[in-house]
């Protein structure tokens, strides 16, 4: 076992390692538990956005095409109306649960391994989601507001001003606030997905996905039968993007809670 300590702690920068001399506050162990997350720098920041940069190069390209090839007959206008429908930006919320699956799911036993407590585990990479949440909301709000300035980038184009995040003409701050909800809810969902795998393995893994399938089919056939789509279509129409996104924060906040209570008792296994 020291053997195998000492080969992963040689990878690690000396602020991420545990002392075994001098035991570390509960801050400090908490944030080393968060830095431990952001060891890898190409999965945690150079994917995502090399990914989401060829995203945007392709549509802007099919603007291009779009404004060009028409001629001076294409309303820009309705194409931009059209395009606040776009999910070309989706892709990076879907990659963070996947990166929220991994970091709890290969790193909870070698931090239990530094006897690290399950509670510090999960404070400190609910700190790394947090944090990396903030920043990549940031950045996103950052290409909403020069995607504003610009028309589109020239062609009026939407790919951070779409619907979900505002639509046009929303203020930065809200923007903001809609991205970092959003954020989080993906971390805390993959979060918690990946401790009912480190608790359950496979067994859990086709037990929740198995009651999740159940739960949306059966929520569908419920409205189905009681004839009230249209009451659920005239609650997202009145609650808007941003009342939808906020209601989002209840899942994510429990799905912050179910993860610590499932993780409480979990052992790596393998």
């Amino acid at each position: 076992m020291s053997q195998i300590a000492s080969a992963s702690d040689a990878g690690l920068p000396a602020s991420a390692r545990p002392s075994a001399a001098a035991p570390l506050g509960f801050g400090h162990r908490v944030t080393a538990v968060a830095r431990l997350h952001l060891i890898n720098r190409l999965s945690v920041f150079g994917v995502p956005w090399m990914i989401l940069g060829f995203i945007f190069l392709i549509n802007l390209a099919i603007w291009w095409i779009i404004s060009t090839a028409g001629g001076p007959d294409v309303d820009m206008g309705e194409v931009s109306d059209g395009l606040q429908w776009s999910g070309a930006s989706f892709y990076i919320f879907v990659y963070m649960m996947v990166l929220a699956i991994q970091a709890v799911a290969l790193t909870f036993p070698f931090a239990l391994g530094y006897s690290t407590t399950r509670r510090d585990f999960w404070l400190g990479s609910a700190l790394a989601f947090v944090v990396l949440s903030v920043l990549y909301a940031a950045a996103l709000t950052v290409l909403a507001v020069i995607e504003e300035a610009t028309n589109g980038w020239g062609f009026g184009g939407r790919m951070f001003t779409v619907l979900y995040f505002g639509g046009e003409g929303a203020p930065w701050y809200l923007r903001f606030g809609l991205f970092l909800a959003i954020f989080l809810f993906f971390f805390f969902i993959g979060a918690v997905i990946a401790t009912i795998y480190q608790r359950w393995r496979v067994n859990g893994m086709l037990v929740f996905f198995g009651a999740l399938a159940l739960l949306l089919v059966g929520s569908a056939a419920l409205v189905t039968l009681a004839e009230a789509w249209p009451s659920v279509g005239a609650w997202f129409v009145a609650t808007g993007a941003t009342g939808v996104v906020a209601w989002s924060l209840v899942p994510t906040a429990l799905s912050a809670l179910l993860g610590y209570v499932i993780l409480r008792r979990t052992t790596p296994r393998g």
